[in-house]
């Protein structure tokens, strides 16, 4: 078993232990949510929840280690140990959501009103991990069993009141559908469609969560697809909608990463030219990460330079390049526009490979061993080693000895 499995089978036990509990003090509880989805469909859950009808105060008082991060809305985590943690919730209904995310007010009730509180019929489930009758064993109020079998989300009950408690759940259904291989039903895509505008009052942060985990993932262009479709790319971007075909995107390799899928998906919408300047205004749009920002930009950067400079640097530039951040990542969406340009770039890496001691070798020198040498510190230095080091690059140096004599040499002539 895969260590994937071997953790969703620990998670799994620790959530049925859960259970057991609960049933031994006179409580109704079953496992919950996505994780019954998921293995009813044959998928290694990573998280496993538990719904009962024992309320916060009591659930505290069963388990040793506890948390009451949403006891006020039935919420509570159960500790096993560092990193290892089971969600249990009160079985609840819902009133009110003036935030457009959140519940006003909560009323703890049994399981069929919360499976119909749900966001989507196959998200609806329970299970009983101890019910042998395997017709017993899948609790389903809303018609989740049926539609996993059709390959169906369908929002549980009236679409346009389930997308306005919380209108995140529009790009969760796009997300589900395309990770799970499901079609979306159609009252439930009219719904999201006619509300797509109502997404730009969704947290930023919220939203640049559920587009990583979409772009995280192998389906990332068929959802980039449906969210076009349904007129969610403006909202999400907050930009103008266009019916771009995300080519670039369906040929990313499936571990591409976020970074790599947001600047294919700029040059999709944008062409290579504008691509730059469009994502470095979705941070806001995204709350992207500086670190996300940056290597974005660095990646446009690579391939601005790969389509035009990169092959007239000398030899250390062509290495440094090759050697930064962004500059692989750059050569896939290079090979995807231009697969003969990339072909090009290849054998002149294979080339550079050839000079000196390889792409980027380990530098003879650095600032310590510049004070060994009984140089004084100061601006200076990185003057020194950068040129030392171009030189170890292109094969004028090529042993220490030779990059200290370099070095003193530069320092003569800087004053060092």
């Amino acid at each position: 078993m895969s260590d994937r499995g071997i953790e969703s089978r620990r998670a799994r036990e620790r959530a049925v232990r859960i259970v057991r509990t609960l049933r031994d003090h006179g409580h109704t509880a079953y496992l919950a949510g996505g994780c019954v989805r998921d293995e009813l469909l044959g998928l290694m859950p990573q998280d496993f929840d538990v719904a009962t009808d024992a309320e916060p105060g009591v659930i505290t008082s069963l388990f040793p280690r506890t948390s009451e991060v949403g006891a006020s809305f039935g919420v509570v985590l159960v500790h096993h140990g560092p990193g290892r943690v089971t969600e249990v919730a009160t079985f609840r209904k819902e009133f009110g959501y003036s935030d457009k995310r959140r519940p006003d007010r909560v009323e703890f009730t049994d399981a069929e009103h919360d499976a119909r509180r749900r966001d989507f019929t196959v998200n609806a489930l329970f299970l009983d991990p101890f019910e042998t009758d395997e017709s017993k064993r899948v609790i389903d109020y809303v018609g989740g069993v049926r539609d996993l079998e059709a390959g169906v989300i369908r929002a549980v009950g009236d679409p346009a009141e389930r997308l306005a408690e919380d209108h995140l759940r529009a790009l969760r259904a796009v997300r589900f559908a395309c990770r799970l291989g499901f079609r979306l039903d159609g009252a439930t895509a009219d719904a999201i469609t006619e509300h797509a505008a109502e997404l730009a009052g969704v947290s930023r942060e919220r939203i640049g969560d559920e587009i990583r985990r979409m772009l995280a993932g192998p389906a990332r262009a068929e959802a980039v697809r449906l969210l076009t479709r349904l007129g969610l790319d403006a909202p999400v971007l907050n930009e103008p909608h266009t019916d771009a075909e995300p080519v670039l995107l369906a040929g990313l390799p499936d571990d591409a990463s976020v970074p790599l899928a947001l600047s294919a998906w700029a040059i999709d919408r944008h062409g290579p030219d504008e691509a730059a300047e469009r994502a470095a205004a979705w941070r806001g749009a995204l709350c992207l990460s500086n670190d996300e920002r940056d290597t974005v930009r660095r990646i446009l950067e690579h391939l601005e330079s790969l389509r035009s400079g990169w092959g007239g640097l000398p030899v250390a530039g062509q290495k440094r390049a090759a050697a930064s951040r962004g500059f692989a990542e750059a050569r896939i969406l290079q090979r995807l526009i231009d697969p003969d340009a990339e072909a090009r770039v290849k054998a002149r890496l294979d080339e550079l490979a050839g000079i000196g001691e390889g792409l980027w070798p380990e530098p003879y020198l650095d600032g310590k061993i510049l004070i060994e040498m009984g140089l004084t510190p100061g601006p200076d230095f990185a003057r020194i080693l950068n040129t030392v080091y171009d030189a170890q690059l292109e094969g004028r140096v090529s042993d220490r000895a030779g990059a200290e004599r370099m070095a003193r040499e530069l320092a003569e002539g800087f004053g060092v």
